[in-house]
């Protein structure tokens, strides 16, 4: 064999022979033919979202492309993106194929952050787990943001066949976030929150002195679709946030937060309706306050979600789960302590 040349070739999509395969280029993302049969704790979703699940790498035109075409077939049927799958049903997923971009290939230091959430979960069983997000970590992916923290804890599990957000917290605040192993769990546990029997408890380092006597805030919120900004409006949602004064500074209040409602940026816009805005809060702060809690080392919102109760899944036993903060935010306080 000729020692210059390569003996496949020098393209990269080029069918070899001599073995009968093909090199698929490396900008290529490329699934297999799969037949899904499902079970009770799959039954119920649409078809389009129990696709997007399987079929995670895969652009959502795409999804509904092959659904569309009849690529997709329940029980060797065609069937609509509204369909609702039925324990019994056998799903075939056609195999796909697309261009992977070169931007939505991971660097290094994105691959070290999916690692470190590796020890950022606090509990797990086979149908949930809690993890203590760090505060500059999305949910998940979206508004221009390509990865998230359920992308990376897929990426984490590659066995799971779910993983699903039981609710949100917001990019900048820390602490514990809720993801069902089990759409039974998800069920359970989203149902716990719309009847408001989740109790949720966070820490926040607010501006100037809280008085004992602000225990609740009753304020409705009418969020801004345009720019996402929300603000205490008689138009708005019905919003009520319970507050307890945990530790008092020379200018600020070490509080704890629990909202009974769960309106987006709730406790942020109730503490700045007060007068007294959370620190390095770039929504809704105060840039004085910034610069105070800057000199002990502040340079991230202060507010993280420190504890919950909720009844377990699978018994119903009640259970307490708290999520310690990260030791930035404990020597901030020691600082102020010594202020």
């Amino acid at each position: 064999m000729n020692g210059d040349k390569c003996f496949f070739c020098r393209k990269n999509n080029v069918k070899s022979y001599r073995f009968g395969f093909t090199i698929p280029p490396m900008s290529e993302i490329r699934t297999k033919v799969q037949f899904v049969d499902i079970d009770e704790d799959m039954a119920g979703q649409r078809i389009d979202n129990f696709l997007r699940n399987q079929l995670k790498d895969i652009p959502k035109s795409m999804i509904y492309r092959i659904v569309r075409k009849g690529e997709v077939r329940v029980n060797k049927k065609r069937i609509k993106a509204e369909y609702k799958l039925k324990a019994g049903d056998l799903v075939r997923i056609p195999p796909v194929t697309v261009e992977k971009k070169e931007d939505d290939v991971a660097p290094s230091t994105k691959l070290n952050k999916v690692a470190e959430l590796e020890h950022m979960i606090i509990f797990e069983d086979d149908h949930m787990l809690v993890l203590n997000k760090p505060s500059g970590t999305a949910v998940h992916g979206g508004s221009g943001l390509k990865f998230g923290a359920i992308e990376a804890l897929r990426a984490l599990r590659p066995q799971a066949r779910f993983l699903e957000l039981v609710h949100r917290i917001d990019r900048d605040t820390s602490g514990i976030l809720l993801v069902a192993k089990k759409r039974s769990a998800l069920r359970h546990l989203q149902a716990q929150f719309r009847e408001k029997t989740v109790k949720k408890f966070y820490f926040a380092l607010v501006m100037g002195e809280w008085k004992n006597s602000c225990k609740v805030v009753n304020a409705p919120l009418l969020k801004n679709e345009v720019n996402s900004i929300v603000r205490v409006n008689p138009n708005g949602k019905p919003s009520e946030t319970r507050f307890k004064v945990l530790e008092r500074f020379e200018q600020a209040t070490l509080i704890q937060a629990s909202p009974i409602t769960g309106r987006t940026h709730q406790i942020r816009v109730h503490t700045q309706y007060t007068g007294h805005p959370i620190a390095w809060d770039d929504r809704y702060g105060d840039r004085r306050f910034d610069a105070y809690t800057g000199q002990v080392g502040l340079d991230r919102l202060f507010l993280h979600a420190a504890n919950i109760k909720f009844q377990h899944p699978s018994n119903d036993e009640w259970m307490e789960i708290n999520a310690p903060m990260e030791a930035k935010l404990e020597k901030v306080l020691v600082g102020l302590r010594k202020k």
